[in-house]
């Protein structure tokens, strides 16, 4: 007889690991979870979180995954971060429609549950997600032998968040408005599968590398640099009470995809070369992989972050809110994206 742990998926290393995440995920809470880890379903009451702002709030939801860095911190034996690199991919998506979030739920599928490392993707979601003020409602761990190669696993979540119907972003973008933008810390969660054949064992390169142009820092350790959010930001600009028009997330497609998602039709916008400091990582990625200008844009975030497209009358006051925040460019009647000089 073959038992289930034979199989490959280990009943005991589940407990054990579920153990190990507990503290940490119910940190998260507040008293507007009512049912958490261990129920068939996390419970959210809108009424205790929101009170009475209830009344006209939109839910936004979004699902997102880490993506192939995964195999990068395997490399390097470094879980710790990812769970941030997840949340804050997350929230910054929910942010494009104005939304704060509210609660999440993870996936974490291996070939082979390791407790320790299991523990270690979860603390770093929950200490994002007490960082962001949501609370990780639930998740999953899945073992599923034969899916997935040795050693390799699968990080990802749903998020979701709240926003004032009125408030709904974007709203009242036009030609004319400015658009800054707010530096990535890196590659953030896309273009992983590029760096690893560009950069990683086998290249010229490898993770224990350190090119000139990194400072110091070896390429694993540029690779591994959490994507970060941009949530403080959008309070201090609400705070500061400059109106946002939109907000584009630049993650997966680069600036030549996601900027348009954000635009009326009638709309493009035109960014000016120069205007930001490209990190040493994208630039580095972009030459080893012998990727031209647009293809590097449609690719990488190439050190624009997060967009932030706002009237004209309010781009000075955007940037004293935002001192590390730079004018890039405006939106132009007509259609697409263009670089210029």
């Amino acid at each position: 007889m073959t038992s289930y742990r034979e199989a490959g998926v280990d009943i005991d290393a589940a407990a054990h690991a579920k153990q190990l995440m507990t503290a940490a995920v119910r940190a998260t809470y507040s008293p507007a979870v009512l049912a958490g880890m261990g129920a068939f379903g996390g419970c959210f009451d809108l009424r205790a979180a929101l009170g009475d702002g209830i009344a006209g709030a939109v839910l936004v939801a979004s699902t997102d995954s880490v993506g192939t860095k995964t195999l990068v911190a395997a490399a390097l034996g470094r879980y710790d971060t990812l769970g941030y690199d997840l949340v804050n991919h997350c929230v910054n998506d929910i942010l494009v429609q104005g939304a704060r979030p509210l609660f999440m739920l993870d996936y974490l599928a291996v070939d082979r549950l390791e407790p320790q490392r299991a523990a270690l993707l979860v603390a770093g979601v929950a200490a994002a997600c007490r960082e962001a003020g949501c609370a990780l409602l639930g998740g999953e761990t899945a073992q599923m032998p034969d899916v997935y190669r040795a050693g390799a696993f699968e990080l990802a979540g749903t998020i979701v968040g709240v926003v004032m119907r009125e408030r709904m972003l974007p709203q009242g973008v036009a030609s004319g408005d400015a658009i800054l933008a707010l530096p990535s810390s890196g590659l953030h969660t896309n273009g992983y599968s590029l760096a690893r054949r560009a950069l990683g064992p086998g290249s010229a390169y490898g993770y224990d590398a350190r090119p000139p142009e990194l400072g110091g820092s070896s390429v694993g350790e540029a690779l591994l640099v959490p994507h970060r959010t941009y949530l403080p930001a959008f309070n201090t600009l609400e705070d500061a009470g400059v109106p946002l028009h939109a907000l584009a997330h630049i993650t997966g497609g680069g600036l030549f995809e996601n900027l348009p998602r954000v635009l009326p039709p009638g709309c493009g916008a035109v960014i000016q070369r120069g205007s930001w400091e490209i990190p040493p990582v994208c630039g580095l990625l972009a030459r080893a992989a012998g990727l031209d200008e647009h293809e590097a844009f449609r690719t990488l975030n190439m050190g624009l972050g997060m967009l932030l497209i706002v009237s004209p009358a309010d781009a000075d006051a955007a940037l004293r809110a935002l001192p590390e925040a730079r004018p890039v460019g405006e939106v132009v009647a007509g259609d697409g994206i263009r670089l210029i000089d």
